[in-house]
């Protein structure tokens, strides 16, 4: 077969190609054995291909519908000229709408070159979302690619559910103890290497000085395995929630080596905390270090004017929403005695055996110095202030390893170190599971107490079951909603379960939550509760991360020791976007030890409060190293009821003096002043409108489908895909549960990044706009100007421009009639005409002028793009040079001598890398694209 030349189709002439549905430029021709092949320039791919002549046209088929096409490419080219203007992306693009004090830390974290900042607001403003609006914004500028969050054990869960709800981002959650599996499946030699976005808990990484059994070499591999490896990984960006943990009691304690580990693995690092400088200056300065090391040497260093540029911080009194009203509802709290009736005889009689179990118990643990069987102890008396189940169901698990064990047996360690930081579940699971040998007589004593508890669960509810009911039948009736939810929070799973069933029972509709259900197992049940359940009953460490605002009323069923725990339930409803006042209810045995103990407690800490000005506990204590505090004097009334008053006026000194130097230190960090006016323009701006209009006309443009209803569309692009049930307005997407979709779907952000050309040879639709003066004639045009290079990426969205031009037939170019007119496109009823197109040999003069006019008019747009892309340039190289410095002297510390070498050695040739793909971004390519062009007939304005 042979193939001739089409008419025409000349070298630097445009043709339509069909395999790649857009015009391409020719470059060459050449016919061997009547085959003739073209070598095309294709725009959109930025590549050279050879093609056959039968696949290349003179002219684009026609287009279902030209007003359509117009306005996909209006739309786009307006998106891509928004992108250039320095707006904040990342609040716009967000499942969530920022708040004044989060779009502050925003602006001054991205506009700053070296982003190393502590987040320091009080707790409940939203730490994570304000991390994550500053990820999102570094990655949206190309700042940013590899990111390591690093957070306490309980956290990890709620970090991956929050970026992907709120910034569609998916981390993936990495504990070394996976290692092995992840090596085998995958063959990596750095397991960190393998992904680009990571959670891991803090603790899972800390190096390690000794461990019992393990030789100097296994220490080397288990610490070179988490921590080399981790800082080997090469980070962009490092987030550590909790960072005050890290300042460590002195420079030797791990977490701070940790800390620091991290603080030279990334040239970004955000480090989170409430609580930074928990009345200690010393700690406070290393974590302050671990920002910049230069300017924090000594605790000297710690002054306001230094410290204050390091440190973004909020207070909740400030905190206002963008209509600059307060954020926060009022909140009352109220303690609920549980009354012990004639018929509770036999429960209180199980309650008063197991506080003796224990006081003997413990104090015999103690005399032996066995620490885990005197923590088991303790938590036999929170069983059974929790329910008769909680405490039937250990008692019976105690009893298994009693049989297994005898008064000679050593004890065994449990797996993990820190479990005075896990919650009471998760504690009793693990010292159930660990061999402790029992105490003289214990077994038998066990044997009776179990018999209690069962003839007790025989007789019926609880005293504090029955309470509950009441409580939740008058706040029925008190706020007269019969569909009223309400948020139940118990220690433990066995009085979870109990609770359903008893709820169950009298009517209620209930979900569970625990700290054993998965990440989609945790959503379907808040969906569950936001829907249809009335009842969600939570253990502490299924309720971390949960936003509940449309929840109001929460039920304390069993307390914690620690008053930080009972705060952090109470927040999950007492947070941003609740609208109605929170109610919180603290059920408590009457006559006992522990109801002594809360009176006392909350009177006087109610007194430091107001004497320091803040609302709540956890404002000036933080909930690990404090907590331990209150435990201890929970289990010492428990144990010496005659020395509470003396305990407790004790420890109020110590809180005091920890809150004083807590608020003092606050000094240190400045104020911001909040201005609603930046989250009312987001809230306002209509960057999600034109992606609607880019989105629905592109599909519509290529033969595609939308289908509306009241509240959301469905999307049939033109290769038979669906999005179904979708908004481009993210308010909308969170208050109806749809899926929202912006610039971070793939292909959306596409049709900005590959904007329609317009070549000399193609016909110029001819419209005309109802709104505009008869005497507006001429041409209007939308020119792409970019800044390529020489790395094969492309320009990105920040190195492009749009200019409008108009030429009117009488000769001028006239700039607010070329904006006006590009306005009146992006309006939803632009009122646009089609009258047919032109064509013909005057449309190359034409287009020859319009591109002379758009290179006069579009050079100053040009350098300005030019000179952003130096210092983008110049504020990356700098970024580089400072994390391969900081990379290479914390690599040159760790692991033995050869793994050292090999870790060195390996980064220099990432060094070596880097530095070259920086040469080719020096070396740029002007560009100059035709978007649009259009000839403008007479209007009837």
């Amino acid at each position: 077969m042979t193939t001739t030349t089409p008419p025409n189709l000349t070298v630097g002439s445009w043709a339509y190609s069909q395999a790649h549905g857009e015009s391409v430029r020719i470059v060459d021709v050449e016919t061997v054995w009547n085959h003739t092949i073209y070598q095309v320039w294709i725009p959109r791919l930025a590549t050279m291909e050879r093609v056959p002549a039968e696949s290349l046209s003179l002219a684009e088929p026609k287009k279902a519908s030209g007003l359509d096409r117009i306005s996909y490419a209006a739309a786009a080219a307006r998106i891509a000229d928004a992108l250039t203007q320095d707006v904040l992306l990342a609040p716009l693009e967000a499942g969530v709408i920022p708040l004044p004090h989060q779009l502050h830390a925003l602006t001054r974290a991205v506009t700053e070159d070296r982003v190393r900042y502590l987040l320091a607001d009080e707790v409940g403003l939203g730490k994570t979302i304000e991390a994550g609006l500053i990820f999102r914004e570094l990655k949206l500028r190309g700042l940013v690619k590899r990111v390591l969050v690093v957070a306490p054990k309980g956290l990890v869960t709620q970090w991956v559910q929050e970026m992907q709800t709120h910034f569609s981002e998916d981390f993936q959650l990495l504990t070394p103890s996976e290692f092995s599996s992840w090596r085998n499946l995958t063959g990596a030699e750095n397991i960190w290497r393998q992904f680009d976005q990571v959670v891991c808990p803090v603790d899972s990484i800390k190096p390690i000085e000794r461990r019992r059994g393990w030789s100097r070499e296994k220490l080397e591999t288990y610490n070179q395995e988490r921590l080399g490896d981790l800082i080997d990984a090469g980070w962009d960006l490092i987030i550590c929630d909790e960072a005050h943990r890290l300042g460590g009691s002195t420079e030797q304690v791990a977490r701070y080596r940790l800390g620091k580990a991290l603080a030279e693995a990334a040239p970004y690092l955000l480090l989170l905390s409430a609580t930074p400088h928990q009345g200690k200056t010393a700690g406070f300065q290393r974590v302050m270090a671990l920002l910049d090391r230069e300017e924090f040497i000594t605790s000297a260093s710690i002054r306001k004017e230094k410290v204050a540029p390091f440190v973004i911080r909020t207070e909740k009194r400030r905190a206002i929403n963008d209509k600059g009203d307060p954020l926060f509802m009022p909140r009352l709290t109220k303690l609920k005695p549980v009354c012990w009736e004639e018929k509770h005889n036999l429960q209180k009689h199980l309650y008063e055996s197991v506080t003796e179990y224990v006081r003997l118990g413990y104090n015999q643990a103690m005399r032996q110095n066995r620490q885990y069987l005197g923590f088991l102890m303790i938590l036999m008396q929170r069983l059974v202030t929790s329910s008769t189940q909680a405490i039937a169901t250990a008692l019976e698990r105690r009893l298994e390893a009693l049989q297994s064990t005898n008064l000679s047996n050593t004890d065994e360690e449990p797996p993990e170190n820190n479990v005075d930081e896990e919650d009471s579940q998760e504690q009793l699971e693990e010292l159930l599971a660990t061999r402790l040998a029992g105490l003289q007589n214990e077994k038998e004593e066990v044997k009776l107490l179990l018999d209690l508890a069962r003839r007790c669960q025989a007789q019926g509810p609880d005293a504090r079951a029955e309470t509950l009911l009441d409580i939740l039948i008058e706040a029925q009736r008190e706020e007269n909603d019969p569909e009223l939810k309400y948020l139940i929070f118990t220690e433990f799973v066995p009085t979870q379960n109990m609770l359903r069933d008893f709820l169950e029972q009298h009517g209620f509709s209930v979900v569970c939550l625990n700290g054993s259900m998965d990440l989609e197992g945790r959503r379907r049940v808040q969906r569950q509760f936001a829907e249809k359940a009335r009842v969600l009953v939570s253990t502490d460490a299924g309720g971390e991360g949960l936003n509940l605002q449309f929840a109001h009323i929460i039920i304390n069923y069993d307390l914690p020791w620690n008053p930080m725990r009972i705060e952090q339930r109470i927040g999950r409803v007492d947070r941003i976007g609740q609208k109605r006042p929170v109610k919180a209810f603290n059920l408590i045995f009457e006559d006992s030890v522990e109801l002594r103990v809360q009176e006392v407690l909350e009177e006087k800490l109610a007194t430091i409060l107001d004497e320091f000005g803040v609302d709540k506990t956890q404002d000036v204590l933080d909930s690990a190293e404090s907590g331990a505090v209150f435990e201890k004097l929970y289990a010492q009334a428990i144990l010496n009821p005659g020395d509470i008053e003396k305990n407790i006026d004790q420890l109020i000194q110590e809180v005091r003096e920890h809150a004083k130097e807590e608020v003092a230190g606050r000094s240190f960090y400045g104020e911001s002043t909040l201005d609603p006016t930046l989250a009312q323009q987001l809230s306002s701006h209509p960057l999600p409108f034109w992606v609607e209009r880019m989105a629905t006309s592109y599909v519509r443009s290529e033969g595609g489908q939308i289908h509306k209803d009241l509240f959301s569309m469905t999307l049939e692009w033109p290769d038979g895909t669906r999005m179904e049930r979708v908004s481009f307005h993210s308010r909308d997407a969170q208050d109806r549960g749809l899926q929202h979709v912006s610039l971070e779907d793939s292909r959306i952000r596409r049709l900005v990044q590959q904007l329609p050309r317009v070549v000399a040879t193609e016909p110029i639709p001819c419209v005309r706009f109802a709104s505009l003066p008869a005497e507006v004639v001429g041409y209007w045009s939308l020119w792409r100007i970019a800044i390529g290079d020489h790395s094969g990426t492309g320009p990105s969205l920040r190195d492009v421009k749009i200019v409008p031009i108009f030429h009117h037939d009488d000769g001028r170019t006239l700039g607010p009639t070329a904006r006006h007119i590009w306005d009146t496109l992006m309006e939803e009823q632009n009122e646009l005409e089609q009258l047919g197109s032109k064509s013909g040999p005057e449309i190359e003069e034409v287009f020859g002028r319009l591109r002379a006019e758009a290179e006069r008019l579009g050079e100053d747009a040009f350098h300005d793009l030019h000179a952003r892309h130096q210092q983008r340039l110049k504020r990356e190289q700098e970024k580089g040079n400072y994390a391969f410095q900081v990379r290479r002297e914390a690599l040159g510390r760790l692991g033995l001598p050869e793994v050292r070498q090999h870790r060195l050695k390996r980064l220099e040739q990432e060094e070596r890398e880097w530095a070259e793909e920086l040469r080719k971004r020096e070396r740029i390519l002007p560009e100059l694209q035709p978007v649009i062009l259009l000839r403008v007939e007479a209007g009837n304005g």
